[in-house]
């Protein structure tokens, strides 16, 4: 231990139900940070719209402070109706190796009683020690997937007859494409349970663009969609979210939308296309494999011994 760290005030942490605006600036800032410390974002990008915009049921922030400075941070989100609650933590590059990220893993354990799961964004070996310490097990990884799109090589994509592709409209097409995203991921709440609230927090995001939000119908009924995001900063375009309504499925439905918006992210002027997937996913990962997109980073779930 230095002097410096032997004279530093004790970390205080602070558990809140919500963020003020101030609060919120402050552990954004953080977070940019550790991200270009990190070379990534310690907190998802759902956790870091529920940073503003007041209370949300079943979220929890845990404000780490050494003297006037937030230099740590945890999220605890308790919304699965089966699930442990699930959290995310950082610490700011500065202050690590200090055993504030021990302090605030203790903190997420006793508010969750006992029972918690908790993301190690890209894996470091941080957190990989930090989730030993804290006996919590390895059950999930989370694949982010890559792919040149110079020069593309995806032909343009044949659409079934009877089956229409469109973008959204933002106001028109909410409910029914809530509806049909809650559907076409009934077994995965973290995506299924989006609600009006989260949409319009990330139409209110400056990345979101109605045009490249695909949506496939047929018969007037949204039967499938593929939500591209763009990475402005990074160069990247995302495959945000594919999604198909049950019953629709195993058509080809989804590798044609998977088409149609990395088409639009390649004519946009992007180089590279990314996206997310679960590891245990096999064929979603044959499809895409299949498309040119190989495993770039991964993350890793811990959660508690059932």
């Amino acid at each position: 231990m230095t002097d410096a760290a032997a004279r530093e005030p004790a970390g205080q942490i602070r558990i809140l139900d919500a963020l003020t605006d101030e609060q919120a600036a402050a552990v954004l800032g953080l977070l940019a940070d550790a991200a270009a410390s990190d070379g990534m974002q310690a907190v998802s990008e759902q956790g870091r719209l529920q940073l503003r915009g007041g209370h949300r049921d079943g979220v929890r922030h845990f404000l780490l402070t050494v003297g006037d400075e937030v230099v740590g941070y945890a999220q605890l989100e308790d919304t699965d109706p089966v699930e442990a609650p699930a959290a995310e933590l950082v610490v700011h590059p500065s202050f690590r190796g200090r055993g504030h990220g021990r302090a605030l893993g203790d903190a997420l354990m006793t508010a969750s009683g006992r029972r918690l799961r908790m993301w190690a964004h890209g894996g470091k070996s941080g957190a990989r020690h930090l989730a030993q310490v804290l006996g919590l097990s390895l059950f999930r990884e989370l694949h982010q997937m890559r792919r040149p799109l110079v020069p593309l090589d995806i032909p343009e994509p044949a659409i079934a007859a009877g089956v229409a592709v469109r973008t959204f409209v933002p106001g028109q097409d909410d409910a029914a494409w809530l509806a049909l995203n809650a559907a076409a991921f009934a077994h995965h709440p973290e995506q299924g349970g989006m609600t009006q609230r989260d949409l319009d927090d990330r139409m209110a995001e400056p990345w979101f663009d109605p045009k490249g939000f695909f949506l496939a119908e047929r018969g007037g009924e949204l039967i499938g969609f593929h939500w591209t995001k763009v990475h402005a900063q990074e160069q990247l375009g995302e495959v945000y979210v594919v999604g198909v309504r049950p019953g629709a499925q195993g058509g080809g439905l989804g590798k044609m939308l998977t088409a149609v918006g990395l088409r639009h992210l390649a004519a946009e002027g992007l180089p590279t296309a990314m996206l997310y997937v679960d590891g245990d996913n096999s064929a979603a990962v044959r499809v895409y494999e299949g498309l040119g997109f190989t495993t770039h980073e991964t993350d890793l779930m811990y959660r508690t011994e059932l």
